[in-house]
């Protein structure tokens, strides 16, 4: 199985950014993580600040993955264009984020990307990212 595990805006931050919201690792790390958790499966990391390269890699991504975990960062919160290339995407998709979204600002509580994914896991740091992979493996890769 191949999956495609996207993240947007600031992101590359990580490590650096609030720790009480996004916790101590660095994307990179996570990404170490997520390997050594599942070393069977193929994932292929990305990360863009630029909305348009994220959903130029969204609209390509079925003829190279069989599933997306996408971190959209703020995007989530303001992107109709971001919503609907996932709309379009019939690629099983799970959104997540670090921080615990529900117990943040107003603005944050509007998820507009999520409603073109299949799930979305918010509030577990590093853990959300480890989530979202079990569950395209074993929910949407078995058949």
């Amino acid at each position: 199985m191949r999956i495609l595990v996207l993240n947007g805006p600031n992101l590359n931050n990580l490590g650096e950014r609030d720790k009480s919201q996004y916790g101590n690792l660095t994307l990179e790390k996570i990404e170490n993580l997520i390997k050594i958790e599942f070393p069977d499966t193929d994932f292929s990391f990305l990360q863009s600040n630029i909305e348009g390269e994220l959903i130029e890699i969204i609209q390509k991504a079925s003829t190279k993955f069989d599933g997306i975990i996408i971190n959209p960062g703020g995007y989530a919160h303001t992107s109709v264009a971001l919503k609907d290339a996932l709309a379009d995407c019939k690629l099983p998709k799970i959104e997540v984020h670090l921080s615990h979204l529900a117990n943040r600002e107003n603005f944050r509580q509007i998820l507009l990307t999520a409603t073109s994914c299949d799930g979305y896991i918010s509030g577990f740091k590093e853990n959300s990212y480890i989530a979202a992979s079990y569950l395209i493996i074993n929910k949407f890769g078995k058949k």
